[in-house]
């Protein structure tokens, strides 16, 4: 797996590179003090690992994936503990609270692993007719990708609505946006994903299901929504 590490400590570098050098696995591909130089190696190299520091010169670590078109897994490594929740809306896989010690930092690493795994099986399937495993507190529940009706952001957390049950999951919304096929899911709200195939009819600036449950259309994703699924339903 090949990763670089994004951090201005000389100290935290050598930790860092001491760590991946002890684990066969990786390769370690490149160090940068800073996330400008990142960007640069990241132009013209994949990477599919990404350790990276929060406070940074030039722009934070934050401002840095923000700036990703193409985001790989991530695990932060810092010394401030108030970043944790932002951090997650960018999906990362893990936030490392220094100092932190070599089995943690392979306890992070594994977690990258199982989400390659994870991600490898759902492309074995074709995208509207495979199963996807959410991850529900220490619990990985199968749904099929079908039976999901929308799937709705409340503050720390996702609700994934099925015809049967709600689910709560830790996984952000950018998470099931990216996961999620396209020519199925539409992002209708800043708080809603829908699975367009469970649209009874639009009324203005909202959705009725066939549920009978009503959904909002968000001012930002309305546009998007007519122009992708509305116009080819009228074909």
């Amino acid at each position: 797996m090949k990763c670089i590490v994004i951090e201005d400590q000389p100290p935290a570098q050598r930790l860092l590179k001491r760590y991946i050098d002890d684990i066969e696995r990786l390769q370690l591909t490149g160090i940068f003090s800073d996330a400008i130089k990142a960007l640069d190696f990241l132009q013209t190299n994949d990477v599919e690992l990404i350790f990276l520091d929060i406070h940074l010169p030039k722009i934070s670590g934050l401002d840095f994936l923000r700036s990703l078109h193409k985001q790989p897994q991530v695990i932060l490594t810092t010394a401030f503990p108030d970043y944790a929740l932002e951090s997650y809306e960018f999906n990362v896989v893990d936030y490392l609270l220094k100092p932190y010690s070599f089995q943690r930092f392979v306890k992070a690493v594994a977690k990258v692993e199982s989400k390659q795994i994870e991600s490898s099986s759902e492309k074995e399937y074709g995208a509207a007719d495979s199963d996807i495993y959410i991850k529900s507190g220490h619990e990985f529940i199968k749904v099929s990708i079908q039976d999901i009706v929308y799937i709705n952001s409340d503050a720390d957390y996702t609700e994934v609505k099925t015809g049967h049950r709600k689910i709560l999951s830790s996984d952000s919304l950018k998470y099931w946006t990216e996961a999620l096929p396209p020519q199925i899911f539409a992002r209708i709200h800043r708080s809603y994903i829908l699975n367009t195939e469970m649209i009874d009819k639009v009324s203005g600036s909202q959705i009725h299901l066939k549920n009978g449950e009503i959904l909002p259309i968000g001012r930002a994703y309305k546009e998007s929504f007519f122009k992708n699924f509305i116009k080819g339903l009228e074909e």
